[in-house]
C-alpha cells in the first residue's frame, strides 16, 4: 500500500469520527494565524486543505482544482469575499461557500447570504461552529424530498416556488416564507429542510402566536433548575432541542417587541443563555420564518424590529394564493382527493372539477382539503358532484363561470363579480346570512335581496331570520 493511500484511508476514519465525508477545503484569509488555526482543525477533521492568501489566489485554484467547501474572509488585499461568492456562483461550481466576518460588523454577512453563501461565522472564531459548519457543509443529503405531499402545479409562480427551495436548500442563510394563512407556508419550509444537508437533523415548528408571553424566554432558550417556581429540573428550549437543524418559527409576526430583541441576539451571536444562568452556550440552528402578515408594514407600523426584519428576511419566498393558481387547481384537488380518498377509488365529476376552478378559495390549500373530505363523506357511486362539495348552492350557474372575457356586457360581468363575493362569505360562514352579511358590510335585507336577485339559495333552506 502506497503512502497516498495510507493517507487517503487515515483521512477517511478521521472524517467519519466527525459525521462528514472526507473533503477539499479551499481557506482563503490574508491573516497568517488564521489560516494556521483554521488549516489544524479541518486537518484533524480528515480534511485536505489547501490556502490562499488573497482573492487573485483564490480564483486560480477553484479554476484548477475542484473544492467540496470555501472558506473566506470578507476583507482581503485584493478584493473581498462578496466578489468570492459572486465567482462561485455565476460559474456554478457547486462550492458552499462561508464567509468570516468581523464581530459585530454582520451586515457584510447578510450581504453574503443573500448573494448565494452557504452561512458565516463571526470572529473570534469558534472551532465548534466551524465544526458544526463543515459538517452542514460536506453532509449531502441522502435523497430528495420525499413523503405524500408536495408543491403541486406547474403555473409559473409554483414554478418560482420551487426554484427559490432548491437554491437554497444547502444554505444556512434565514428564509422568510410570507403568503395568506392555507397557503403551504410549512411544507415549503419542510421541503427546504428535506431538500438540504441537514436533512436528517431536527425541525422543530414553534407557532409563535401560541406561546403565552411570560413563557416565551423559557420556552425558547430554556431553563435551569431553581430558575423560577416550578423549575424542578433542567429543560432546554427550543434552539438546543433543534440543535445541527432548523428552527421554524411560525407566525413570527406575533412576537412581542421584548422577545424580539431577544431573538436578535441569539440570531446575530449564535449563542444562547437558560433563564437562571450567567454563561452561554453556542447553537447551530438555521431558521426559516413565516407570517400571513406584512412584516414590512408591521415594520412600518413600530410592532416590528427592522433589524430583526432584516436577519429573518434574508431569502424571501411568497406563496401563492390558490385563486392565483386557477390552471393547477384541477390537478392539485386530484392529487389531494388520492391522498385524502384511502381505499376508495372515489373520483370527480367534470363540473364539479369545473366549479373548483372557478372558486376563489379563501382558505387556499387547506380549504380545498375540507372540501375535498366533505365531498368524499357525501358522494354516492363513488362520483363526487358539485353538490357533495357544499360549496355553491346554485352549481349549473358557477359551471358556466370561466375567466373573464371582453364577450360579457358589463352588467353581466358586475352580477359575476358580486355573486363571486357573495358566494365566498357565504362559504365562510356555513350559508349564515346574517354573518356573511356582516362579513361584507351590507345589512342583512340587502344580503337577502342580492341572494334572490343572483339566484343563490342556502343548499339547507332558510336557516337564520331577519
Amino acid at each position: 500500500m502506497s503512502d497516498k493511500q495510507r493517507n487517503k484511508i487515515f483521512r477517511e476514519g478521521q472524517a467519519s469520527q466527525y459525521g462528514v465525508k472526507a473533503g477539499r477545503v479551499l481557506l482563503v484569509d490574508d491573516e497568517p494565524d488564521i489560516l494556521e488555526l483554521l488549516e489544524m482543525a479541518l486537518l484533524k477533521m480528515g480534511l485536505s486543505v489547501d490556502k490562499a492568501a488573497n482573492l487573485h489566489t483564490a480564483l486560480d485554484k477553484l479554476t484548477a482544482h475542484r473544492y467540496d467547501l470555501c472558506l473566506t474572509d470578507m476583507r482581503m488585499p485584493d478584493g473581498n469575499g462578496l466578489e468570492l461568492v459572486q465567482y462561485i456562483n455565476q460559474r456554478n461550481l457547486d462550492v458552499p461557500v462561508a464567509v468570516i466576518t468581523a464581530h459585530g460588523n454582520l451586515e457584510n454577512a447578510v450581504t453574503a447570504l443573500k448573494a448565494g453563501a452557504f452561512d458565516y461565522l463571526a470572529k473570534p472564531l469558534s472551532l465548534e461552529q466551524l465544526r458544526n459548519l463543515v459538517k452542514s457543509a460536506l453532509s449531502l443529503p441522502q435523497s430528495g424530498p420525499s413523503g405524500d405531499k408536495l408543491l403541486l402545479g406547474h403555473s409559473p409562480a409554483m414554478q418560482k416556488v420551487r426554484d427559490l427551495i432548491e437554491r437554497v436548500a444547502r444554505s444556512q442563510a434565514p428564509v422568510h416564507i410570507s403568503g395568506e394563512s392555507g397557503s403551504g407556508k410549512e411544507l415549503a419550509a419542510r421541503l427546504i429542510v428535506q431538500s438540504g444537508a441537514n436533512c436528517n437533523q431536527p425541525m422543530i415548528a414553534v407557532n409563535c402566536g401560541a406561546i403565552p408571553e411570560n413563557l416565551m424566554e423559557s420556552e425558547f432558550f430554556g431553563y435551569k433548575k431553581g430558575a423560577f417556581t416550578g423549575a424542578d429540573k433542567d429543560k432546554e428550549g427550543f434552539f438546543q432541542a433543534a440543535e445541527g437543524g432548523t428552527l421554524f418559527l411560525d407566525e413570527v409576526a406575533d412576537l412581542p417587541l421584548a422577545m424580539q430583541v431577544k431573538l436578535l441576539r441569539v440570531i446575530q451571536e449564535k449563542r444562547v443563555r437558560r433563564v437562571g444562568t450567567t454563561t452561554e452556550e453556542p447553537v447551530d440552528v438555521r431558521i426559516i420564518s413565516a407570517t400571513h402578515n406584512d412584516l414590512a408594514e408591521r415594520v412600518k407600523q413600530g410592532q416590528f424590529r427592522q433589524d430583526l426584519y432584516y436577519r429573518l428576511n434574508v431569502i424571501p419566498i411568497r406563496m401563492p394564493a390558490l385563486r392565483e393558481l386557477r390552471d393547477d387547481i384541477p390537478e392539485i384537488a386530484r392529487k389531494t382527493l388520492e391522498r385524502l380518498r384511502g381505499g376508495s377509488s372515489a373520483q370527480f365529476s367534470e363540473e364539479a372539477l369545473h366549479v373548483l376552478q372557478a372558486y376563489d378559495f379563501p382558505g387556499n390549500v387547506r380549504e380545498l382539503e375540507n372540501i375535498i373530505e366533505r365531498a368524499l363523506a357525501l358522494c354516492s357511486e363513488g362520483l363526487i358532484s358539485v353538490q357533495d362539495m357544499h360549496l355553491t348552492p346554485d352549481a349549473s350557474s358557477l359551471s358556466e363561470v370561466g375567466e373573464v372575457t371582453n364577450k360579457y356586457p358589463l352588467p353581466d360581468y358586475l352580477d359575476l363579480v358580486e355573486k363571486r363575493a357573495l358566494l365566498a362569505a357565504l362559504q365562510q360562514t356555513n350559508f349564515n346570512r346574517t354573518a356573511a352579511a356582516k362579513l361584507l358590510g351590507l345589512t342583512f335585507r340587502t344580503m337577502r335581496y342580492r341572494m334572490e336577485r343572483l339566484g343563490i339559495k342556502s343548499p339547507e333552506g332558510e336557516s337564520d331570520a331577519d
